[in-house]
């Protein structure tokens, strides 16, 4: 009796010593985990955007420690800039999961103007690429401490990381389409129209489908997601993509397709929406980030094929029964899709 009881211990105390061993492992393994922001800034760095600091995975300002961009000096913990003049307040309307909803930002005439004046061209003797002219833009420093707010308070909203792409994603769509009516020489006798970059669309609230997809990239990067630009050269149109499970990708690219020119769901490249002709050339797709994947479980995926077929319905008989305009409600409301009138059939 006496050894069983003696036996029973030993193998109690094993099975606790073994269980100890576990669970002092997993706390090892969570307290050397690098937390880090959603740019990939590490807990207690500096983002490469100043002057903001990584703490406990959140954005906060620390010039002081951080320091600031080369148009802007130290004032505490926050940068000033000699542009930061003329604000004016604009609201960025987006829908996520049929709620409706706004950020109010504040826009400066003063680093708009500077803007203006910043060369949109590359020496052609370096044969530039897209990608020469897109990275041009996403790294134009005096740009991104004025874009840079706009991440942080998206952030604000949610710590879902997918809603907050989701939240970035429909509020770049609700931006108006609509042209600039600037040009710019690119030598003395040629001339080419304006191509914005993504803080003057924000202040002029309206862009064309290449100056949008900059605006979408620069913040979907920041969030910390995969980017790509997608080209349909023979269309001439420009979409945005974000890295998403290959199997719910365009043509197995493993980016999603987002379209730039209004309100429409995450991986539906069939839109049609009004003035943009079908697209079914085979489109360039240019990596800009490597970061994190949107979820196999996307609820999009589902919706975009019901949407595709009552789209297919409406352009092969004019109409859609009651069962579809039901759906067709629904998702509307859900995404704030436009109605099927400023769909090109």
């Amino acid at each position: 009796m006496i050894k069983d009881v003696k036996k029973g211990v030993i193998v109690y105390s094993v099975v606790v010593f073994f269980i100890l061993i576990i669970v002092l492992g997993m706390f090892v393994i969570f307290f050397k985990k690098d937390f880090a922001c959603s740019d990939g800034t590490k807990n207690n760095e500096c983002s490469d955007v100043k002057p903001y600091y990584c703490l406990n995975e959140n954005f906060i300002n620390n010039a002081s420690f951080c320091g600031c961009s080369s148009i802007s000096t130290a004032e505490g913990n926050n940068c000033v800039s000699k542009y930061k003049t003329e604000a004016r307040n604009i609201t960025l309307n987006y829908t996520l999961r049929g709620e409706g909803g706004s950020i109010d930002f504040v826009v400066y005439k003063g680093i708009y103007d500077y803007l203006l004046k910043v060369p949109r061209y590359i020496d052609s003797s370096k044969n530039p690429t897209l990608l020469d002219f897109k990275l041009k833009n996403l790294d134009e420093e005096s740009q991104e401490e004025f874009l840079f707010p706009l991440v942080v308070q998206i952030q604000e909203i949610t710590k879902n990381k997918e809603d907050q792409a989701r939240i970035a994603i429909s509020l770049v769509q609700n931006i108006p389409f609509g042209y600039s009516n600037k040009s710019v020489y690119f030598s003395r006798t040629n001339k080419i129209d304006y191509q914005r970059y993504s803080y003057e669309v924000l202040y002029d609230l309206q862009g064309i489908c290449s100056e949008k997809s900059g605006l979408f990239i620069f913040l979907l990067m920041k969030l910390g997601y995969g980017t790509a630009f997608i080209y349909y050269p023979v269309e001439n149109h420009e979409a945005t993509g974000i890295k998403c499970p290959i199997s719910k990708s365009l043509i197995n690219t493993e980016y999603c397709f987002i379209e730039t020119t209004g309100p429409s769901i995450i991986g539906d490249s069939k839109t049609e929406l009004t003035g943009i002709v079908e697209l079914n050339s085979t489109p360039q797709v240019i990596i800009i980030s490597n970061g994190t994947s949107f979820g196999k479980d996307m609820y999009e995926y589902p919706d975009v094929r019901n949407l595709i077929k009552i789209r297919e319905n409406m352009r092969k008989y004019g109409a859609i029964n009651q069962i579809q305009s039901n759906q067709f409600k629904d998702l509307k409301k859900k995404y704030g899709l436009i109605d099927f009138d400023s769909y090109t059939f």
